[in-house]
């Protein structure tokens, strides 16, 4: 390979590992989708108050159609611009006083979960064709679970002085409603990757 060639290739591999205007407007859009999803009214859990929302259903789909960077930007931005002052936290919350209650954990792990749901959808579309949807789902879950409920936990423990038993108690009553949440969030990126194949990678052929 020739000089020429070689930086032509370095070029185009740099270029595919820039976002472009396209990847921007879906972050923004996702982004937007998140916020949008917290307007709707939340149905507050126990004493504590932290309430059942749409945002996981909203976080889980950005994972599961932009991947592991774009969606971590996507719920990203949409936390910073809540701590930033826009009230588009359940219940029009808004500020870093946030990080002051029971809350707090989940608010943390949005961006943390929706990267890792899109590396492991990544994996999935990459690699599978058969039961596509149901390894999208565990995705979704195993994501839910370990980064959501497992910061849920800690700071409920941190912010509310519950021990770990107490708190995981009180966050056992989200899990049948973030299971069904990640089922329609898994039907929609389906139907995301059925009408845009490439919209996360290639599709396995």
């Amino acid at each position: 390979m020739s000089n020429t060639d070689s930086a032509t290739a370095l070029r185009t591999a740099a270029s595919r590992k820039r976002w472009s205007p396209t990847d921007l407007g879906l972050i923004a859009v996702f982004a937007a989708l998140v916020a949008a999803s917290a307007i709707v009214p939340g149905i507050p859990v126990g004493a504590l108050g932290v309430p059942i929302t749409l945002v996981t259903l909203t976080v889980m789909l950005s994972g599961l159609v932009l991947g592991a960077g774009r969606g971590f930007a996507a719920a990203g931005l949409y936390v910073l611009l809540g701590f930033a002052g826009l009230p588009i936290f359940s219940g029009g919350r808004s500020g870093l006083g946030i990080l002051a209650t029971p809350s707090a954990g989940y608010i943390i792990a949005f961006p943390l979960a929706a990267a890792a749901t899109g590396y492991l959808a990544g994996v999935v579309i990459r690699r599978t064709i058969k039961f596509r949807a149901l390894w999208l789902f565990g995705a979704a879950m195993v994501s839910s679970i370990v980064i959501i409920h497992g910061l849920g936990v800690l700071g409920m423990m941190v912010n509310a002085k519950l021990d770990f038993t107490k708190a995981f108690i009180a966050d056992l009553a989200f899990v049948p409603g973030d299971i069904l949440k990640n089922v329609l969030a898994v039907i929609i990126a389906m139907a995301i990757h059925k009408a845009f194949p490439d919209v996360l990678v290639r599709r396995v052929k």
